[in-house]
């Protein structure tokens, strides 16, 4: 497995759920941090917490906001010397609409500025000075949900994630950076809710497999609880 002892990662959504967990696994593993969250205080906890050991950068944005998410991602660029490791987890999730006509044009919008412009917007700040440097991963979070289209706007928004992430391997191939996707599974978070059937924890060590790759492998979509 790859070494990322003194790299620097980048995890978006970082103060709680999939982000929280990933971001103390890389930190488990000597990898420093810059962690983004909508306010500061959000990561202060677990900033406080990981920098006994790795260094830790916290940086604030809404990524609703295209222009806050741009300054974020050049923030994130120039404070660590260099975003080795890009885990773009942050995301939202639309009310269940059991009417399914009846999702708003604002709730698509939002959906799609934060599950789908925000990260890509990132990429493209980060992943050419990665090619610069002929080393990367990424990680883009996705769902595995399919047919309810009572989640329409949020389904929708991941599957045009999925399909940047499936065109960019392709570009990537021979840079030394891999661009993936990883499905968490339902867990009990925030986004996935009390009644989903896996703790938050179960989503390691499945979350940091398309980070530690040492084999050339782009544009492949990892599910976190077959690694249970």
């Amino acid at each position: 497995m790859l070494d990322i002892r003194n790299k620097w990662a980048l995890v978006t959504g970082a103060s709680r759920g999939v982000g929280l967990q990933v971001a103390c696994a890389l930190a488990s593993r000597g990898c420093n941090l810059v962690v983004h969250s909508r306010k500061k205080e959000h990561t202060a906890p677990e900033a406080q917490q990981l920098s006994k050991n790795v260094k830790v950068i916290q940086l604030e944005a809404e990524l609703s906001d295209t222009e806050a998410v741009k300054e974020m991602a050049e923030k994130a660029e120039q404070l660590s010397g260099g975003i080795d490791i890009l885990y773009n987890n942050a995301a939202i999730m639309t009310a269940y609409r059991t009417d399914i006509y009846s999702a708003t044009h604002d709730e698509y919008l939002k959906s799609f500025l934060v599950n789908t412009i925000a990260p890509i917007t990132i990429c493209n700040i980060i992943i050419p000075q990665m090619i610069k440097r002929g080393f990367g991963r990424v990680v883009n979070v996705t769902s595995g949900i399919k047919d309810e289209p009572q989640l329409m706007p949020y389904a929708a928004s991941k599957a045009a994630l999925d399909k940047f992430v499936f065109d960019m391997a392709n570009h990537l191939k021979g840079t030394g950076v891999l661009m993936n996707l990883m499905d968490p599974g339902w867990l009990r978070t925030d986004l996935g809710g009390p009644n989903a059937p896996n703790p938050v924890e179960s989503v390691l060590p499945g979350a940091l497999v398309p980070v530690l790759l040492e084999e050339q492998v782009c544009g492949k979509l990892f599910r976190a609880q077959d690694f249970r």
